[in-house]
């Protein structure tokens, strides 16, 4: 993005409605960077990692697009997006020991083996590491371990997250996650709760061709969804039920 063009927060971007308030969370979560995402410029279309158009910008499904590279490939898909936004937390606090997720296979890469060499070889389901790489610390070592995760992760490693709060617990940087092939996964960017104890939630997604991380809407232009009715029910998946909830 233009350094000329001012970066919105989605914080500052997308209100509560009226009669809400956003929920507390602590200084230095998940929950409370999220808030803080950049956003591109209002009418900003979502475009794949080709760069061609998905969604345009004034369609009524689409509230914001994220200030987030997609990279070079048909990688960063859904869950691989909730991956990203997680790593990127964790690098920009400096916790970067805790960078690691696991691989479909059930496999765990760390970001701290990868840095210092270690490379995954994969047949079928067996994974070996092997210190065939050199160390290397930068940015770009970084998005080449993301890349990695995204090729062996998805929907279903994170369906196997073992944190699986209640309903009544959700919080700003929880996802909600169906596994298969395909899947899908959307993250709970924002929790906003009324005087009644009702809450709504603003979601965003990743999607199938790797595409730019978007905060959608249920249409009508409306981006907070109720978090009170038997389902989930966005306009891209089908009802999530709300034993999908998980968190990182």
């Amino acid at each position: 993005m233009s350094k000329s063009v001012p970066v919105r927060s989605l914080e500052a971007a997308i209100a509560p409605p009226p009669g809400f308030t956003r929920v507390e969370v602590k200084p230095d979560s998940f929950g409370a960077w999220l808030r803080g995402l950049p956003l591109r410029p209002a009418g900003t279309p979502v475009r794949d990692f080709l760069g061609r158009e998905i969604l345009p910008g004034d369609s009524p499904l689409l509230a914001a697009v994220a200030e987030l590279d997609v990279g070079t490939a048909d990688l960063q898909q859904c869950a691989d997006s909730i991956i990203r936004l997680h790593a990127e937390w964790l690098w920009s606090r400096g916790q970067k020991d805790r960078i690691a997720y696991r691989f479909t296979s059930g496999h765990l890469a760390r970001w701290s083996a990868y840095a210092e060499g270690d490379r995954a070889e994969v047949s079928g389901t067996k994974v070996s590491w092997v210190r065939t790489g050199s160390e290397a610390r930068s940015r770009a070592a970084f998005r080449a371990y993301l890349d990695m995760v995204f090729t062996y992760a998805g929907t279903l490693s994170l369906e196997r997250e073992k944190k699986r709060p209640p309903r009544e617990d959700v919080q700003p940087g929880d996802f909600i996650v169906a596994g298969g092939s395909p899947g899908h996964a959307v993250l709970v960017l924002e929790v906003a709760v009324n005087a009644a104890g009702e809450r709504v939630v603003l979601l965003g997604q990743g999607s199938i061709p790797a595409q730019d991380f978007q905060v959608f809407t249920q249409g009508h232009n409306d981006p907070w969804f109720s978090w009170e009715g038997e389902k989930l029910v966005t306009p891209f998946w089908d009802p999530f039920p709300w034993s999908a909830l998980r968190r990182l």
